[in-house]
Order: structure tokens, then C-alpha cells, then sequence
């Protein structure tokens, strides 16, 4: 809201004085005053002076004055005629800045951390860690998660969520059979790599969760189902990057040709859980300038959300499902975890801001992510 200026007009005219005090102007206006009287034989300008608490100078392209008696002052009688013709000035982004946030670099987080928590959770039980089989993996990973954006991307596109959007591949390519072909190659490229560890490991369980995962992320967004719209994204991602993905990778990175099956234990279904939350948190603040409820009370909504996962995270270690070494490292992700409370209560009405808030959560998921993984291999070394 633009706060008026007092402004102070002092000029001469045949050697008379006109004095205007406390007139407010807007931004770019057109202003024109008269008052009632005998005729000045001519318009007149002056000097205008500004003052604002708030430091803010506005300019006004014209000012006439048509006096009608020389020695009265003409403001209390004065008529005004304003015409505004703001404009906005808007900033233009870098392409540089549009791919980068186009590519959503440190949103692939969520391919790294279930196979890293699942594998640690594997290395606990088991004792084994497959380099090999992990590289496969997290390559197979990215590739979903590559089809998960791109092809987002271009249905949305279709629905118009994107049509403004600058970042959206499709409106930096200025294609979308492109972005679509690249989507499903990835997707074929990244489920044959699964396929293949699978294989390798002798356990097709594995396989059947992670189909799961990517049925998830297809009635997620793709037609004719987009059951994101109908507000079922989150617990779609919880399914597929918590129990679905992690429990798959912990059945993939613990089997061998000699171990080909693995019970799932209260560990591994504990650490899928957290990192269901942490993902699905992601999901939230991506979306959080869409959020129905109003962002007032999506913050609420975060903060309980961080507030569920502490509270898991410390019942879980009361009743041993999870190792002690676990919980005191993820605790120690508590500031991060109040970081992104502080950040979306702060920012949750500002749409130039709250878009960061996302960035905040992947913080918080990889840290965490990676805490709970240190956690479970120390308690094997510990074990030893």
C-alpha cells in the first residue's frame, strides 16, 4: 500500500503567492487543479517538495494551476482530476537461472536417500553392501525421477498450471512431444536397470514394490487419472518413496544369490516410514501457493508435520525399533527442522519467497535422510 506524501508547493506568479500544503500525489499521475475566482492570465508551474517517512519519492509529470483570485490560498477549494498509469516493473530471469531450476537438481534427493536408508538398513541386518548394485540403482533412480518431472511438467502444461510458468521445460523448449519422449525413454531406461538388479539379487518382491512406487507417480499426475488434483498427491508420495521404495532397495541391497529372502523387520519399516514423511514434506511446500486450505493454515500444516516427525522419530527409539545411535544423529537435525517452521511462517504469504520453502524441506530430508543412514551403519560397527 502506497503510503501519501505531504507535499509543499511554493511558487510566484506576477508576484503573487500560491501556497498548496498537504496535497497528496500518486505514482505517474496527471493532476490538474482550479479554483474559484478571477483569472490568472496564464497557467503557471512551481517547485514541488517531498517528503515521506518511508523514503519513497514520487514523480508527477504535469501539474497546471489555474488561480482564480491572487491572494487566497486555492487548496481549500481546489477540485482534482487524477489519472494513474502505474505500471509494474518486472525482472527479467536469466535463462541460465530458468534451466537450473528447470532441472530441480536438489530435488533428486529423494532418489538418493530410500536407497541410501534402505541399503544401511541392509548392511545392519545383513552385513553386505553392494557397490555395484547401488550405482544401478541410483542411476535406475534418477532416470524414474527424471520422468516424474518431464512428464509433469507437460501435463500440466496441457491442464494450464504451467502456461505462466517460465521454468517449465516445455515453455523453455517451446515443444511438448519433446519433454514427453525424453519422459517415458527415462522411464523404459530406468526400469530396465531395475529389472536388472532384480535379477541380480534373486529377489523379484523388490521389483513388484518398486512397480508400485512408479504406479504411484503415474495416477499421480498423468491422465487419465491426476489424482493429484483431486488432493491425493501426498499420500501417494508418502506410498511410493517410503514404504514402497525404501523396504524395495533394502530387499535389493540385502539379497544375494544365497539370501534371496529377507524378512521385513520393524526397522526397515520404521526408517520407510520417516522417510516417507520427510518426501512427502517436499511435496507439501512445492505446491504450498496451490494449498486450498489458505497458506495461513498450510503453515500450520508444516509445522505439525515437522512436529509428527520428532515425535516418531523419539517413540520409535523408546521402543527400540530403531537403534539408539539412529535417533541421536537424526535428532541432531532439529535445528533444520526449525528452520523450515521459522522460514514458512515468516514467508508464507509472500509468493516471491514461499517458493524456497521447498529448498528448505530438501534440507531437512537429506540431512535426515543421511543421519538415519549413518546411525544404522554405526550401530553394525558398533555391534561388532
Amino acid at each position: 500500500m502506497l503510503k501519501p506524501l505531504a507535499a509543499t508547493l511554493s511558487s510566484s506568479c506576477l508576484g503573487s503567492g500560491v501556497g498548496i500544503d498537504h496535497v497528496h500525489f500518486a505514482k505517474q499521475c496527471y493532476l490538474t487543479r482550479s479554483c474559484q475566482g478571477d483569472h490568472f492570465p496564464k497557467t503557471f508551474g512551481g517547485s514541488l517538495h517531498f517528503c515521506s517517512d518511508d523514503q519513497i519519492f514520487f514523480q508527477i509529470r504535469r501539474l497546471n494551476i489555474r488561480c482564480l483570485n491572487r491572494r487566497q490560498h486555492i487548496f481549500p477549494k481546489c477540485t482534482a482530476d487524477i489519472s494513474d498509469n502505474t505500471h509494474q516493473e518486472k525482472t527479467d530471469v536469466s535463462k541460465a537461472t530458468l534451466i537450473w531450476r528447470a532441472i530441480k537438481l536438489p530435488i533428486y534427493s529423494v532418489a538418493l536417500v530410500p536407497l541410501t536408508v534402505g541399503g544401511a538398513v541392509a548392511y545392519l541386518q545383513t552385513g553386505l553392501f553392494s557397490a555395484r548394485r547401488y550405482i544401478m540403482l541410483l542411476a535406475s533412480s534418477v532416470l524414474i525421477i527424471t520422468w516424474i518431472n518431464l512428464s509433469n511438467d507437460v501435463y500440466d502444461f496441457d491442464t494450464g498450471a504451467d502456461k505462466n510458468k517460465k521454468e517449465s521445460v516445455v515453455n523453455l523448449v517451446g515443444s511438448r512431444s519433446g519433454p514427453l519422449i525424453a519422459a517415458y525413454l527415462s522411464l523404459a531406461l530406468g526400469f530396465m536397470g531395475l529389472t536388472w538388479a532384480s535379477v541380480d539379487a534373486g529377489n523379484m518382491r523388490s521389483l513388484l514394490l518398486l512397480a508400485c512406487a512408479i504406479i504411484c507417480g503415474y495416477v499421480y499426475q498423468c491422465p487419465p487419472f491426476r489424482l493429484s488434483y483431486q488432493g491425493l498427491g501426498e499420500p501417494l508420495c508418502f506410498a511410493a518413496f517410503g514404504p514402497f521404495a525404501t523396504t524395495a532397495f533394502y530387499l535389493l541391497l540385502g539379497s544375494t544369490r544365497e539370501i534371496i529372502f529377507l524378512p521385513l523387520t520393524r526397522i526397515v519399516l520404521s526408517a520407510s516410514l520417516l522417510v516417507g514423511l520427510t518426501t512427502t514434506l517436499i511435496l507439501f511446500c512445492s505446491h504450498f501457493h496451490q494449498v486450498k486450505m489458505g497458506t495461513e493454515r498450510g503453515s500450520v500444516v508444516v509445522k505439525w508435520a515437522v512436529l509428527t516427525l520428532y515425535s516418531i522419530l523419539f517413540a520409535l527409539g523408546l521402543c527400540r525399533a530403531l537403534p539408539l545411535t539412529c535417533i541421536v544423529l537424526c535428532a541432531l537435525t532439529l535445528p533444520i527442522g526449525k528452520l523450515v517452521v521459522s522460514f514458512v511462517e515468516e514467508n508464507h504469504k509472500e509468493k516471491g519467497k514461499i517458493f524456497m520453502a521447498k529448498y528448505y524441506c530438501v534440507r531437512l530430508h537429506a540431512l535426515f535422510g543421511a543421519a538415519m543412514a549413518a546411525g544404522l551403519v554405526s550401530a553394525r560397527m558398533l555391534a561388532k
